[in-house]
């Protein structure tokens, strides 16, 4: 509320709520620009007490501006979304907005040449083969051939989001964004996956602040401290490659660049366990351990998937802890990993478009994504990031502290076997960067000596591990054995 020294020019007005001389104007008011006669109050109280009702003041005054701004837009043709892009109106959609956006209108369907190869829903929104395939319920092992056309389509849409990338900036409308991801996807050959998929009117998502996923690019300018994640999804010679990142626009407060940095890392950690034999479920686990850890929520409605000739298909890889994804990996399968991490809850709605998934309580949410072959040995990211990659804004650079690159020692060096839990006890113990700390090398030699046994007892294992790292963490490195499959120190 605006102080006392404002009340002799207000002095003369009532109180909006029990009309009694008023003292206070509403700072949200006066920073709208509302008429005075109901921006003022008497007291605290009565303003606390009006709050409920005179919120909607707010919103009203809001939306007109954003009628105003867009009066233009709609006069050439650029209309609100509705009906999950099926149907447009010139009219902005009553909703209930969680936070501060909301709909922008959107202009026209972007052609693509007839030369261009095409999905089977380009032309009329539904897709045929994909809804129907056995590979919705099983887990395809690709073959060489499928596995080089898939290597070639990620490195195209690796491209394609980069150059999105490069463009992102305070002033620059989401469009403009899509508008650069056609151009880049039709210039190398391809076909922009999301473009009519079930009517989905743009070829690429884009997501601002509060927006989980699927937002749709439109005529809102991007601001100086918003985050904004962009999807690119590719289709190549009959397969798809898919990847996402989120961006910095400008200055961005600490929140928003720690909520991103923590994304960044439950993609990673997770990417790290991937090999045969790991369960799908566990990427879950992972995820959801470090999410929690810093405060943040795992969004559940959405979640990564096997990709190929289909664009969505088995396996189903939730991010969540305690979930149901069903089967193993195995050599040769392709999957998406594509965490949401909210700054508030996980729960969430979704816009009158049909499409933009939102945050239910209007905090921010960040999301990254790969797309992953399995191994022999491991895991090939086939979206990974190039040297010419731009950053992801903000003059940051994204470090896994326990992984940077130390003394010669990769991040694989120092992964553990991907499918036992346990290696969260070192999660309790305070790190040093590279391998070069006593609790590092700890871990380190535990893992390349293969100490940990699944003969081992649980119990007696996990007590092992942690007393080795509190040793070591007081004391300085420790050397390590194992006597009848359990942990202990000489």
């Amino acid at each position: 509320m605006a102080s006392e020294s404002d009340a002799s020019s207000i002095a003369t007005l009532s109180c909006a709520r029990c009309e009694k001389p008023a003292h206070l104007q509403c700072p949200k008011c006066i920073d709208l620009k509302l008429p005075r006669e109901q921006a003022s109050f008497c007291t605290q109280e009565c303003f606390k007490a009006a709050w409920s009702s005179h919120k909607s003041v707010h919103v009203k005054a809001q939306l007109s501006s954003i009628g105003d701004q867009n009066s233009d837009l709609i006069s050439q043709g650029w209309l609100y979304c509705v009906k999950k892009g099926q149907a447009r109106t010139p009219k902005l959609p009553h909703f209930d907005w969680t936070g501060p956006l909301k709909q922008y209108p959107i202009s026209t369907k972007r052609v693509v040449p007839a030369e261009i190869e095409k999905p089977d829903w380009a032309i009329d929104g539904t897709p045929k083969v994909e809804p129907n395939s056995d590979l919705q319920h099983v887990v395809e092992i690709k073959t060489p051939e499928q596995i080089q056309r898939m290597r070639e389509t990620c490195k195209i849409a690796r491209e394609v989001l980069d150059a999105a990338a490069r463009v992102i900036r305070p002033g620059v409308t989401t469009d403009e964004i899509d508008r650069v991801v056609h151009e880049a996807t039709i210039a190398a050959g391809g076909y922009p996956s999301p473009l009519n998929y079930y009517f989905f009117p743009k070829s690429c998502c884009t997501s601002v602040n509060e927006v989980i996923c699927h937002g749709i690019p439109d005529a809102r300018k991007l601001e100086d401290g918003d985050i904004v994640n962009v999807d690119v999804t590719v289709c190549y010679k009959g397969c798809h490659g898919d990847l996402n990142e989120t961006y910095f626009v400008g200055n961005v407060d600490e929140a928003s660049r720690q909520l991103v940095k923590c994304t960044y890392e439950c993609l990673e950690k997770a990417i790290a366990i991937v090999k045969p034999g790991v369960r799908f479920r566990e990427i879950g686990e992972i995820v959801n351990r470090h999410a929690t850890m810093s405060g943040l929520s795992v969004v559940r409605s959405y979640c990564g998937h096997g990709i190929g000739d289909l664009f969505h298909c088995a396996p189903n890889i939730p991010h969540y802890a305690r979930n149901k994804a069903v089967g193993v990996m195995k050599a040769g399968q392709t999957f998406t990993i594509e965490p949401m991490i909210n700054a508030g809850g996980w729960r969430d709605r979704t816009w009158p478009d049909g499409w933009t998934a939102v945050t239910a309580d209007g905090k921010r949410s960040a999301q990254f994504e790969h797309t992953l072959l399995v191994t022999e040995t491991g895991v090939e990211v086939l979206t990974a990031r190039l040297p010419s990659s731009p950053d992801f804004g903000g003059d940051v650079v994204f470090k896994d502290e326990l992984f940077d690159y130390v003394g010669g020692f990769e991040k694989r060096d120092m992964c553990m076997d991907p499918d036992l839990m346990i290696w969260s006890i070192f999660d309790d113990f305070p790190k040093e960067n590279g391998v070069s700390g006593p609790v590092e090398k700890v871990w380190y030699k535990l893992a390349h000596e293969d100490l940990v046994s699944v003969r081992a007892i649980s119990e007696d294992r996990d007590s092992g591990i942690r007393q080795l790292c509190n040793e070591a963490l007081i004391g300085g490195e420790v050397d390590v054995y194992i006597q009848d499959f359990h942990l202990s120190k000489p």
